[in-house]
Parts: C-alpha cells; sequence; structure tokens
C-alpha cells in the first residue's frame, strides 16, 4: 500500500495500489479540478510527482498530448487522472491552480 505525501500541505496519506494519483487525492480531502470527469481531456489535474516517478503507470500518448498543450509542464508532470499508482511511495505537488483552463 503506497503512501502519497502531498505538499505544499505536508499532508501524508495511505493510498490503494492501482488507484489513479486523482481518485487518491480525492479520497484524501484534496480538491483538484477535473472537467472532464477524469478522463484526460481538461488538463486541471495537472500535478508535479517529485518522488516516486518510476512506480506510477506509463505516460500513454493522450495524456502525453494534453500535457504538450499546458503552459508550466517540466519533466515531473502528470495528468494525476492518468497516472496510476503501483507500490513505492510518491510525494505530490499540487499546483494551486487549474492548469489546463
Amino acid at each position: 500500500m503506497p503512501n502519497i505525501t502531498i505538499n505544499p500541505a505536508g499532508l501524508t496519506v495511505a493510498a490503494t495500489a492501482g488507484a489513479t494519483v486523482l481518485a487518491a487525492l480525492t479520497s484524501a480531502g484534496q480538491s483538484l479540478a477535473s472537467k472532464c470527469g477524469g478522463n484526460g481531456q481538461c488538463g486541471g489535474c495537472h500535478v508535479f510527482i517529485h518522488e516516486g516517478r518510476k512506480s506510477l503507470s506509463k505516460i500513454q500518448r493522450t495524456e502525453n498530448e494534453k500535457l504538450d498543450s499546458i503552459v508550466g509542464v517540466g519533466s515531473k508532470s502528470r495528468l494525476a487522472c492518468q497516472a496510476v499508482l503501483g507500490e513505492e511511495d510518491i510525494t505530490v505537488e499540487l499546483l494551486g491552480f487549474s492548469s489546463g483552463f
């Protein structure tokens, strides 16, 4: 069972392997924009994964194309609705704004 450290809040919560980062964050009471309902189309759930990136699912073409259209994307960027948790702990940074709108 992986743990997610959520920054800037500094909160650490237990999550379930196989769940998306968005689902885990929502279960932890964290609010993230997702106008598309978690389908990877809006980009509102753009986050930075600072630790544990290799444990997440690989970026698929749809996610990569959406990330390419978002301002402020870096090598640690993922869409929380598309990144599926593995077994290792991760550290995620919530950006505090809806980057895809």
